[in-house]
């Protein structure tokens, strides 16, 4: 999912499982795990900032099968970044696309997703510098205090959607026994999964990641 608010809603979830069922059902596959994760915008397409899709690709690696995902947009609109996860030597399907689609026209359609997102872009920015050519003032400087509010909501945001993805693996963690703050940072590093700044993970970071689920009242 591509927000935060998608991400709370549940958008777009079941209509992807539904086509990801169907797509297993007629290619006789077995589904052994479900990842979900919410995108943030902003660097979300580095790997670091994806602990949902590190888990897996590093469970299809020790399971010997494929990460299979509803349409490649879900994954990324960055071809460099498509690129990077074919090199990770575990096959990528995309229900959308069909069992047997060639990594050529993978690429293609992401060139074309990517294009996508640059012209939406463009348009943006040319409506903006019509507006200003206009003489409207864009923004509203009077209001600083609301513009920083704004801004920590925001940071609160993306926070609360990292820790969203990286505490049922840590659930997981915890279930299998390591059950330390220690314990649980060095299982986390030892998976590759980075800290939302992506650094690796101390028992300070492990313990700052639980105390937002503790103050959304999940415990």
């Amino acid at each position: 999912m591509s927000t935060q608010s998608q991400g709370r809603s549940g958008l777009g979830i079941e209509a992807q499982r539904e086509m990801i069922r169907r797509f297993a059902d007629a290619e006789d596959c077995t589904v052994v795990a479900e990842f979900v994760e919410v995108e943030t915008g902003k660097g979300g397409d580095a790997i670091d900032r994806r602990p949902q899709l590190a888990g897996a690709l590093a469970h299809a690696r020790k399971a010997g099968g494929a990460v299979l995902v509803a349409k490649l947009d879900r994954l990324s609109r960055d071809v460099h970044f498509i690129s990077g996860l074919m090199a990770q030597r575990v096959p990528f399907v995309v229900a959308e696309l069909g069992a047997d689609t060639d990594p050529f026209v993978l690429h293609l359609y992401a060139a074309l997703a990517e294009k996508e997102r640059a012209l939406i872009s463009d348009r943006t920015k040319a409506a903006l510098a019509a507006k200003k050519a206009q003489g409207v003032r864009l923004g509203n400087r009077t209001n600083l205090a609301d513009a920083q509010a704004l801004g920590s909501a925001s940071n609160r945001i993306v926070a609360d959607g990292f820790a969203a993805n990286v505490l049922p693996i840590v659930d997981q963690i915890t279930a299998a026994g390591m059950t330390t703050l220690r314990q649980i940072a060095e299982a986390l590093n030892a998976r590759g999964i980075r800290t939302a700044r992506g650094g690796e993970w101390h028992a300070t970071t492990v313990r700052n990641l639980q105390s937002r689920r503790i103050e959304a009242g999940a415990l």
